[in-house]
This record gives structure tokens, C-alpha cells and sequence, in this order.
């Protein structure tokens, strides 16, 4: 039996999630028929969870407990960046998106969508450094332990500086223990261009050739956001497939949130709508650069993104092409989550082979 779950608290700050990271209960997790991989290494499922909710290796370690098999350790950075201010998480009132959306409003309650506001917030390289090499010591063996870095964009730097920056940390990322890198090309929440070098598709290739260069053979995952035209996701995916092998989509659809009086929250700036409101819309992304792939014979992974609280969730990924499926708000919001969808995909697996 699991004592009561810890949840990441949405009332506190981002300081405070850190430091007050649940404590793991190991259990015995529901098995997953089939075979899975992830970026050629094998694991139990196709669960995992996105950067974000994973804050450090305690969380790591706890959401390991809880189903997930391929966890992403929060991005990183080569220097120390604070988060933005509270708040950091704004519940919205939201159906299905489609990103045309101008304003959403706020909710008192979360009730599956919310405004995500943390700005790739990042310890010192050293104590990450250091607290990802003990992850991955006490990380059970078939786990992957990914880390998602960025570069910190410095005044008068030319493409080459940020590819650079983005290496030295995917580089230590490795020397620390990472089974996978991921390379944040999106957070909707930060101006500079590293925030949306996904939309660049010259510079995304320059960026991931120099990061695989350092990397070598660990396997290498793209984090981009949304593209709805197959015109620019085909360009993309042409630039950067040589040296990627997977792309984690969809990061969040962006646009303004305003409170009951219909005054804008953060300054009237663009935040990330994440959870379930942009399910529909990155189900079909995946479809979409799936196509792509295939037409091209690419050698890519898609790790699908959105709004997944459900082992149906699951399958609309999986039968749109993506070869992984990985959770954040939904964990956020109901830790056991991992459990019941691992459950679920067990019985039904079960079922459709007595069927057949």
C-alpha cells in the first residue's frame, strides 16, 4: 500500500518544491506487455516524463517509484539562472486549443490546463552536476535517466557562442551519468532565441551538429514546440535528423492569460498552456512530422507530449507514430497517475489479445 502522495505544491515556489522533494516508495509496479525502447536502449514502457516536474534527483527518484521509466531531469544550465516570480503555475479555463487563442482565463482550481511560468530556471553546474551523478547511482538500472539542457544567452554572442554553451552542458551532462541529452529549442516563456530556436531550422542544425559532436554516441533528443504548417516541420526535420535521435513534442501552445476582471497576468506576456487543453493539437503534430519521417525515411524517434492522463491517451500517441509517451502536469496533479495508466495498458493489452 502507498502512504499518502506528495504533489507538487502550486500555492509555493519553485524554491520550495526544490527543497521539499517527496520521499520515494518503492513498490511493485504493474508490468506493461509488449517491447519497448527508447532512442535504441530498452525499457519496461513507454512512460516517461518531460522536463519540468523534476526538479532534481529526489524527484527523479520518486516518479521512478511511481511507473515512469525514462525521467527527465528539469533543464540545466552553465550557470545559475533564478526562476521567475510567483506565480509559476495558473490554472485556465480551456477546451481543446488550437493556438489561435488570444487570451485564456484564469481558474481558482485546476481542472486540467494551466499557464506554466518558470523561465528554465537552473542551479550551478556544479551542484546539478553532482546531484545527476547520484541520480543515476541510485536510479534502478533498466530506468533512463535523460537531462535537458539550454544555453544562457550572453550579449554580443554570435549562433556558434550558443551552440557552444548548449555542448559544455550536454557534455557535463554525460560525464555526470545522463543516459540520454535533450536539447531545449522551446520555452515559449523566454525571449531570447534560444527560447525559440526550434523555428530557426539553419541554426537548430548548427546547435545539434555541435552538440552531437560532444555527445557522440549517447542518444540525443530535440524538445521543440508547435509547428502547424508540414512545409516548416519538413525543413526542420531535413536540417537536424543527421544528429538527433528522437523529438519530444509538443512543448506548449503559448498565448496571454487574464484574471476575473479580465486584466492580463505576467505583464500581458505569452505563457505555455500545458495539460490537457493541448492534447488534440500535439496528437496531431505528431501525425503530422510522423508522415514526414516516413516519407523520408528518417531515422527519428517522436516522443509524444500533451495532455496524457489516460491509457487511451497513450494509445492516440502511440497510433499517431510516436514511440514514447511522457507525462508532466498530470503527475503534477495526481502522482499515482504512472500507476493506473501502466494498470490500464496491462488489461487492455491483455484483452486484445485474447480477442485476437
Amino acid at each position: 500500500m502507498l502512504s499518502q502522495l506528495s504533489r507538487y505544491d502550486i500555492q509555493k515556489s519553485y524554491e520550495s518544491n526544490y527543497e521539499n522533494s517527496p520521499e520515494t516508495q518503492y513498490i511493485d509496479l504493474p508490468a506493461v506487455s509488449g517491447k519497448w525502447s527508447f532512442c535504441g536502449l530498452p525499457v519496461p514502457s513507454p512512460l516517461g516524463i518531460p522536463a519540468g516536474p523534476l526538479l532534481n534527483g529526489r524527484w527523479v527518484l520518486y516518479y521512478a517509484s511511481l511507473g515512469f521509466d525514462v525521467l527527465t531531469y528539469k533543464t540545466v544550465r552553465s550557470q545559475s539562472v533564478p526562476c521567475y516570480g510567483a506565480p509559476n503555475l495558473v490554472p485556465v479555463e480551456c477546451g481543446q486549443l488550437d493556438g489561435s487563442e488570444f487570451a485564456l482565463p484564469m481558474r481558482k482550481t485546476m481542472d486540467g490546463s494551466w499557464a506554466v511560468s518558470f523561465g528554465m530556471p537552473s542551479r550551478a553546474p556544479d551542484q546539478w552536476r553532482a546531484d545527476v551523478e547520484e541520480t543515476r547511482r541510485q536510479l534502478p538500472k533498466d530506468k533512463l535517466l535523460s537531462v535537458s539542457v539550454v544555453a544562457t544567452q550572453q550579449e554580443g554572442w554570435s549562433m556558434l557562442d550558443l551552440a557552444n554553451d548548449y555542448a559544455q552542458c550536454a557534455k557535463w551532462a554525460v560525464e555526470s551519468g545522463a543516459d540520454c541529452v535533450e536539447t531545449n529549442f522551446s520555452c515559449p516563456n523566454v525571449s531570447t532565441c534560444d527560447g525559440q530556436l526550434y523555428q530557426d531550422a539553419d541554426n537548430a542544425a548548427l546547435v545539434a551538429s555541435v552538440v552531437k559532436e560532444q555527445i557522440g554516441h549517447v542518444p540525443y533528443i530535440l524538445k521543440i514546440g508547435r509547428i502547424d504548417e508540414p512545409e516548416k516541420a519538413a525543413i526542420l526535420l531535413k536540417a537536424v535528423h543527421p544528429f538527433v535521435n528522437a523529438i519530444a513534442l509538443t512543448n506548449s501552445l503559448a498565448t496571454t492569460v487574464v484574471d476575473s476582471t479580465g486584466q492580463p497576468l505576467f505583464d500581458g506576456k505569452h505563457r505555455g498552456i500545458c495539460g490537457d487543453g493541448i492534447r488534440t493539437k500535439s496528437v496531431a503534430q505528431v501525425r503530422m512530422m510522423a508522415d514526414i519521417i516516413r516519407q523520408h525515411d528518417y531515422d527519428i524517434e517522436l516522443i509524444g507530449v500533451g495532455g496524457v492522463n489516460s491509457a487511451s491517451h497513450v494509445r492516440q500517441y502511440l497510433e499517431a507514430g510516436a514511440q514514447a509517451v511522457h507525462l508532466a502536469t498530470a503527475v503534477m496533479v495526481e502522482p499515482r497517475v504512472g500507476l493506473q495508466i501502466r494498470e490500464e495498458l496491462g488489461t487492455e493489452l491483455q484483452s486484445r489479445s485474447v480477442r485476437e
